[in-house]
């Protein structure tokens, strides 16, 4: 099979990640998920069949697959986000540094502070400014110290690479920054409350190129500190973006390997189809 061509992103300034960020649990590429068997139904329609997966820690992970195959339902149950369907259910077993995030007695906002989503359309609270949105998580959780809040919003808008944009007009309302900056405003909002593991779900499907650019460099620096899972349906994002790969089809994970494997060489068939744009 022919090496598959990358195309490099425009070029951004490269923002800075400051040293006080935190680490995710483990060391680098240990498991942070380790899923075994896991399937999911909504309702009597089952959407994962048997998916078993060890995902690791300070690595990126591209989730790809045709429309329907169950790329975001797999990455909401990480953080129990699908639970807010009725009806759903699930088997299987899903841990999270060893930790079972579906056992007796686990409380889904515990889990979701510590598994963070960034959603494919921006969704800054509309009527809350730049900095009450990074900081509403923590306002909710009780943090009312008005000094750890101003370092949380720093830090949070630095690891975002918003700072220097946005520090002399955080009063402003948050829906008046430009679509990529709203965007990097909502991870900032995901990583204010500091969770192990950040997902995002087609972060970038709404930007422009240059914006785009400057997401995909900010999850590369991002990995320096946290576990990053994302679902693209942009083959040439996952191949820029991430570590490793896993190609899901019809609820099923068909193949798991690291990216330039998965893409140059796929063990299998339909993942070969499917690079290759043969369907989907």
């Amino acid at each position: 099979m022919p090496e598959a061509s990358i195309a490099p992103p425009p070029t951004a300034p490269r923002p800075s990640v400051p040293a006080q960020a935190p680490k995710s649990s483990g060391p680098e590429g240990s498991p942070a998920f380790d899923i075994r068997g896991f399937s999911l139904w909504y309702g009597a329609r089952q959407a994962l069949y048997d998916v078993t997966i060890q995902i690791p820690s300070r690595r990126v992970t591209a989730i790809i697959g045709p429309s329907g195959c169950g790329k975001s339902t797999f990455l909401r149950a990480l953080n129990r986000m699908h639970e807010v369907t009725p009806g759903t259910r699930i088997e299987g077993s899903l841990k999270l540094f060893g930790d079972d995030l579906y056992g007796a007695g686990v409380d889904p906002p515990a889990v979701r502070r510590r598994v963070g989503m960034v959603f494919q359309k921006s969704n800054p609270f509309p009527t809350m400014s730049i900095e009450e949105n990074v900081l509403v998580g923590l306002r909710l959780n009780g943090v009312r110290d008005r000094a750890f809040l101003r370092q949380r919003l720093e830090e949070s808008l630095r690891l975002s690479a918003l700072w220097d944009e946005v520090k002399d007009h955080l009063r402003r309302p948050g829906v008046s920054l430009s679509g990529g900056q709203q965007q990097r405003l909502c991870i900032a909002r995901a990583l204010a409350v500091q969770p192990e593991v950040l997902l995002m779900d087609e972060p970038c499907s709404a930007l422009d190129p240059i914006a785009t650019a400057r997401i995909e460099e900010l999850i590369q620096l991002l990995r320096e500190k946290f576990t990053v899972v994302i679902v693209t349906h942009n083959m040439q994002q996952a191949a820029r973006c991430s570590d490793r790969t896993a190609f899901f089809y019809l609820g099923r994970l068909i193949e798991y390997a690291d990216t330039r494997n998965l893409f140059t060489s796929p063990s299998n068939p339909q993942t070969e189809a499917y690079v290759l744009g043969r369907f989907g």
